[in-house]
């Protein structure tokens, strides 16, 4: 009943935005071939190929390795040159099989030049990472009834990097915003970001592109929508004259959704015809069928888990990249997943229950965090302490003394252990005559930008923000400080 309300609404709203009366012509344009297409260094696709360098899990593999030696034909280094009438043939016959249309211009024949020619040793890593994810992907593509070709959506969004994150915010394979998913069900917290959970943001994803495909009926205007947000099409569509025709509203719309829909038929092509282009995959040491999964109905530490299994750390961290402090938390209600490598659950299984009670949930989070900050120690509350004279005592506050340990009062009790931080950047001098607003219950950045006429932007800045997100009872400064 709840999805069925939300989509009705999302396709209201974004029908209200759109144009009032859409043109029948579906006559397909192509872009001005006399042009010549040149992918900008700084376009989202190649940036999210470089954060391929991130991932720990290809940092030990030699790169000089050939794990598939055996079905090479050509020398390892040998870049075949095909000419545009090979490959036009193959993209028509990739045509014929698939609901969407794959054609061959010069937007294609670029993005197909980047991935097949200058960035195989990337496109060989996708490949590898597309072992691990693709079965799962297709599994959930199918069960929602979408084409499997959508797969490939997530290379281009993020490279198949589980912790990629765009310079606008967009965070996971699937590069999702925050609040639009937040709009599927994807919460993200202090310790958990569910944008980074394979599982759930790939049925996220899954749900949002059917309520794009029931807007537009149309998969390349989907994959625009998908990438720029409906609102950024349905203007696109209108400067076209209501024409709904992808290659039509191509000049209207960001420089980076103009190449998507020309980089999602090069990934498709690459991807179906790696052997003819010599592109082997590297595996990132498993595939989708060498990792299970187990229900975890308590908190839980992935160094705990790492120190019994003697299974590496950064193997766990890249397997459960949305737990964003090395733990998970508890959650009865939408209890969490641990994916571990096969070879791995059954030494898992045997010493759960020691896993489980190593430490006390509370002690596991602290120790937890007070490994991950820097300057950051642990206090044992002794007689007559108080969180005033500890806070003084670390130069830190009260306020974040409270919100490190999860304290929603001033109450502590001699033994207790809490984490204590020095911080290492000072909030900026604030003169006597400057505004500092204190978060109350309710209160949003935007709401109090409002209240004291500043933009949320400089709010931000003078607060040394990252995001919107603030919390009750956190001092914000709301004038400029003095130079």
């Amino acid at each position: 009943m709840f999805k069925v309300c939300l989509t009705a609404i999302i396709s209201f709203l974004l029908w209200v935005s759109s144009p009032s009366v859409f043109s029948q012509n579906d006559a397909a344009t192509t872009p001005d071939s006399t042009k010549p297409f040149i992918i900008a260094p700084d376009d989202h696709i190649s940036a999210m190929l470089d954060s391929l360098a991130q991932l720990k899990i290809f940092q030990n593999i030699d790169a000089r390795h050939d794990n598939h030696a055996a079905l090479r034909k050509l020398p390892r280094d040998y870049v075949p040159v095909f000419p545009d009438s090979v490959i036009e043939r193959r993209i028509r016959n990739m045509n014929d099989r698939s609901p969407f249309e794959f054609v061959y211009n010069d937007a294609v024949r670029a993005f197909i030049d980047f991935y097949a020619n200058r960035r195989r040793s990337h496109t060989e890593r996708m490949l590898g990472l597309g072992q691990l994810y693709f079965p799962f992907f297709e599994e959930q593509l199918d069960r929602h009834n979408l084409p499997l070709e959508l797969k490939y959506l997530a290379v281009i969004e993020s490279a198949l990097n589980p912790i990629a994150r765009s310079r606008v915010g967009a965070t996971g394979l699937w590069q999702f915003m925050f609040h639009t998913g937040r709009m599927y069900g994807l919460e993200v917290t202090s310790l958990v970001d569910d944008r980074m959970d394979v599982i759930r943001s790939t049925i996220a994803a899954s749900e949002h592109l059917v309520d794009l495909y029931n807007i537009y009926g149309d998969w390349k205007l989907v994959l625009a929508a998908y990438n720029a947000g409906p609102g950024n099409v349905n203007r696109a569509i209108r400067r076209a004259g209501g024409i709904k025709d992808f290659w039509t509203i191509s000049r209207f719309l960001p420089r980076e959704t103009q190449n998507f829909v020309p980089a999602f038929i090069a990934v498709a092509y690459v991807m179906q015809h790696a052997a003819e282009h010599n592109l082997f995959a590297v595996p990132p040491i498993f595939s989708y069928f060498d990792v299970d999964t187990i229900q975890i109905n308590q908190q839980l530490s992935l160094r705990t888990v790492s120190e019994f299994t003697n299974l590496e750390l950064d193997v766990l961290r890249f397997l459960n990249p949305a737990f964003r402090q090395n733990i998970i938390p508890r959650n009865p209600e939408n209890p969490y997943v641990l994916r571990l490598p096969r070879d791995y659950t059954a030494v898992f299984l045997a010493n759960q229950e020691r896993i489980q009670n190593f430490r006390s949930a509370e002690e596991t989070r602290q120790m937890e965090l007070a490994r991950q900050m820097e300057e950051t120690t642990v206090h044992i509350v002794r007689s007559g302490d108080v969180l005033g004279s500890i806070a003084r005592r670390y130069g830190t506050t009260v306020g974040e003394i409270q919100r490190l340990n999860n304290l929603r009062g001033t109450t502590i009790r001699i033994g207790q252990r809490l984490v204590v931080r020095a911080p290492a950047q000072r909030q900026p001098n604030v003169a006597a005559t400057s505004n500092v607003h204190i978060v109350r219950s309710g209160e949003t950045l935007g709401a109090i930008a409002s209240r004291y006429n500043v933009a949320v932007s400089n709010l931000m800045e003078w607060n040394n923000l990252n995001s919107s997100l603030i919390r009750v009872g956190q001092q914000l400064i709301v004038r400029p400080p003095r130079q």
